[in-house]
């Protein structure tokens, strides 16, 4: 069976692809004819969305001309733009800083294809806005990457015609605090295992809002210090031991490292010492002089083997 449908049968196809080229050749290899021999339609241009989100396909309708007999099918027109992508070139200089931010705000969310009702109040030199939708984690993001990026996006246009630097504080589902909790308590449990162990533990990389969660978190802490270390967006926050136990040469205070030589384990040596009264014991000739104690080098003059040696010194 062809993999494709019969032209004779079909003229006329509406195809996807990333590319208005690669979608209308597509349909004309289905249909079998060239591009002189069809009419094009382009339904859509492709789209590439917002930080890779709300991205859309190229739609094309491609039909095949025939003059002999006009078809009852309506010509299809272009679809315009949606209604909802952000406006292009618009300039946020509204006197009041929540006015620009939630213009922004909603702009961006509609060019990602979301329904988001945004709410913003200014309060104490700090725009906080709130965010209210269905499939709210697109816009949260992997650990709050999307909502963050959107904050600091959101402070940049807030702060370019303000004189003094305001703060800007995005929310959704109050996942600011829950989160502030999870860090809290995590930062509690591995306090503890550092206390208990010794060793210091490096966390993931975080922003610097949730590294601060962190440091003040524990900051009153009397077994354990943090500190930040790497380079952004990959600095980290380290717990470590305030009072490390510190490493003593020669090993534990305490310990018997000659326990080995007193014991007569292996490599050691278990013969005792001779007492001050101690002789030992005498060779069968009545002397208490060893054969290993006669060095034949420095009695060469005297003596020409070991037996002359033992019978001039069997008296003493």
């Amino acid at each position: 069976m062809s993999k494709f449908p019969n032209p004779s049968t079909i003229t006329s196809i509406e195809k996807r692809a990333k590319s208005v080229e690669e979608a209308i050749a597509e349909a004309l290899s289905e249909l079998g004819v060239n591009e002189d021999e069809a009419e094009i339609v382009i339904v859509q241009e492709p789209s590439k969305g917002f930080l890779g989100l709300g991205s859309k396909e190229a739609v094309v309708k491609v039909s095949v001309k025939d003059t002999a007999q006009p078809t009852d099918e309506p010509e299809a027109k272009p679809v315009s733009e949606p209604e909802t992508q952000a406006p292009k070139n618009r300039v946020y200089n509204s006197q009041a800083p929540e006015e620009n931010a939630k213009a922004f705000i909603s702009d961006i969310l509609s060019a990602m294809g979301l329904d988001v009702k945004v709410s913003a109040v200014f309060e104490e030199n700090i725009v906080k806005i709130d965010l209210e939708g269905d499939n709210m984690g697109i816009v949260i993001g992997k650990r709050g990457d999307t909502l963050d990026s959107l904050q600091y996006l959101t402070s940049l246009v807030v702060n370019q015609s303000s004189e003094d630097y305001i703060k800007v504080s995005i929310d959704t589902e109050n996942y600011r605090e829950k989160r502030s909790e999870a860090l809290v308590a995590l930062s509690n449990r591995l306090a503890q295992k550092v206390a208990k162990t010794g060793k210091k533990f490096a966390l993931e990389p975080m922003n610097p809002y949730e590294r601060r969660i962190i440091h003040s978190n524990l900051q009153d802490s009397e077994d354990v210090t943090t500190f930040s270390v790497g380079q952004e967006p990959y600095r980290k926050v380290v717990i470590a031991p305030k009072n490390p136990k510190a490493y003593k040469k020669g090993g534990y205070k305490g310990r018997n490292d000659n326990r080995r030589f007193s014991q007569g384990g292996r490599g050691s040596y278990s013969r005792q010492p001779y007492g001050k009264d101690e002789k030992p014991a005498s060779s069968p000739a009545g002397t208490a002089t060893y054969k290993a104690d006669f060095k034949p080098q420095q009695h060469k003059a005297e003596y020409k083997n070991f037996e002359e040696y033992l019978a001039a010194h069997s008296k003493d």
